[in-house]
């Protein structure tokens, strides 16, 4: 591997761009029209422009992207999160065109990557699920049988989908046939797949996720624990790990779940297996991402281990480089473990151009931008002063993540480097941000992914 593409936009692409000079590899970056003046194509070696502003006709096209790989002479995609990140068909014709896909296998996103299918194989490895249905639900009579095996509440969810869309939650027997159509209807508009499946809802969960990661010679690992449960509408603003209330002997359980998944196909590749996790401790696979994740730093901080380019050498068919210690002593019997030690607390603060009480969108021009710095302070950006947030895409400008020996520590640098961040010309969350790093129930670590619900009540 020599030269990468970065088939993506926004602070993953630069931080892959990172990754690769890190590695003395050249990088690519491509660009829609609305993006012709965004950061990553000055950092990258080469940018070249795959289309208009509408996604579909840029980031989204497989045909652009190709050729985009055509003109460049690139040897590999990095496809970042989002976008064709979890597409299978994108990552075998990339296989097709002998392009290395840094990402799992096409047969690995097509088998993990849908939320049924992953179930089905969660059920067979063992894994702990929430009551539902077996496979897809198709008609009306059977999401009627569902319903009263299970009972109320219960949540619908679209087969291929994610973040949200696709989702519905039923309290009782007269929504059930609306929301099951609308169910449907979302995800095949979002999704191009109307298939959905039915489980038992979860009313009071935290979102617990475990970052597993494998290579070619069969060694799999787990990284621990992080907390995602600060949501709004199923979008993840807050991430931290270690989770507040794992301990290690939890934290063994939840690694060894995820590990029984990822084995069972013999993952390659970073992945996340997210589960939902109740008051009383017991958790509930819930799904795969085939991907790096967004909060993909706090796992970094807290491990030591750029996962980046540490998933850029599994793609180029390298040992994973952080094997855990053998469990036993030494010699021929000694046992290889199968988890990586955790240091310290770190906190990531997603930082959205939107309004800090509203959280309606905000893109403009930036008039003048500082960002902070100090002990334990990291900052993955894709804005600079006179850089025009466009309308068309997420929202999210920065993360901001911070290290410390303690969670105490952790939230004291965040709330530090947030009074220092300054983004002026639009509107930002860092003052929705400040307001959560105060409140009692969030510093005592009590939170689920209805914390925000009553906290935006609340103030």
């Amino acid at each position: 591997m020599k030269k990468v593409l970065i088939a993506n936009r926004g602070e993953i692409a630069i931080r892959i761009i990172r990754a690769c000079q890190e590695l003395g590899l050249s990088s690519v970056a491509v660009y829609s029209s609305a993006d012709r003046d965004a950061l990553h194509t000055k950092l990258a070696d080469e940018s070249i422009c795959i289309g208009p502003g509408p996604s579909r006709k840029s980031y989204l096209s497989i045909p652009a992207i190709m050729s985009a790989v055509e003109i460049s002479g690139v040897d590999a995609i990095h496809p970042g999160y989002g976008f064709l990140s979890e597409n299978a068909d994108f990552a075998r014709i990339c296989k097709d065109h002998k392009i290395t896909f840094i990402g799992p296998k096409p047969e690995h996103i097509d088998s993990l990557g849908n939320k049924v299918k992953a179930r089905t194989l969660a059920e067979k490895s063992g894994v702990p699920l929430l009551p539902g249905s077996r496979g897809v639900v198709n008609s009306e009579a059977e999401v009627i049988r569902i319903a009263k095996d299970i009972g109320f509440p219960l949540i619908i969810k679209a087969a291929g989908g994610g973040g949200g869309r696709g989702m519905k939650i039923v309290r009782q027997q007269s929504e059930l046939l609306q929301q099951f159509h609308l169910a449907q209807t979302e995800a095949e508009v979002g999704f191009g797949n109307a298939d959905v499946f039915v489980e038992r809802y979860c009313q009071n969960p935290r979102h617990v996720e475990v970052q597993i990661m494998g290579d070619s010679h069969g060694n799999i690992v787990h990284l621990g624990e992080r907390d995602c449960s600060i949501q709004r509408r199923y979008q993840k603003l807050v991430e931290e790990s270690p989770c507040p209330i794992v301990d290690s002997k939890l934290r063994e359980a939840l690694g060894e779940t995820a590990l029984k998944i990822a084995k069972a196909v013999s993952y390659e590749s970073l992945g996340t297996v997210e589960f939902l996790m109740e008051e009383n401790k017991r958790f509930y696979f819930m799904e795969v991402n085939t991907r790096i994740q967004v909060e993909h730093p706090v796992t970094e901080q807290v491990t030591g281990i750029d996962l980046v380019k540490e998933q850029i050498r599994i793609a180029q068919g390298e040992k994973l480089s952080c094997l855990p210690l053998p469990r036993k002593s030494s010699g021929k019997n000694a046992e290889m473990g199968n988890s990586v030690p955790l240091n310290g607390h770190a906190l990531e603060c997603r930082i959205n151009a939107e309004d800090p009480l509203t959280f309606a969108p905000w893109p403009g021009k930036v008039t003048a931008y500082h960002q902070p710095g100090g002990p334990g302070v990291r900052v993955d950006s894709m804005i600079y002063a006179g850089y025009t947030v466009p309308s068309i895409y997420d929202s999210l400008l920065a993360k901001v993540i911070t290290f410390g020996s303690s969670r105490k520590e952790s939230i004291n640098r965040m709330k530090r480097a947030l009074n220092e961040m300054k983004i002026d010309g639009i509107r930002t969350n860092i003052p929705f941000h400040l307001r959560l790093l105060d409140d009692d129930k969030f510093l005592r670590g009590d939170i689920s992914t209805n914390f925000l619900n009553t906290f935006i009540q609340k103030t």
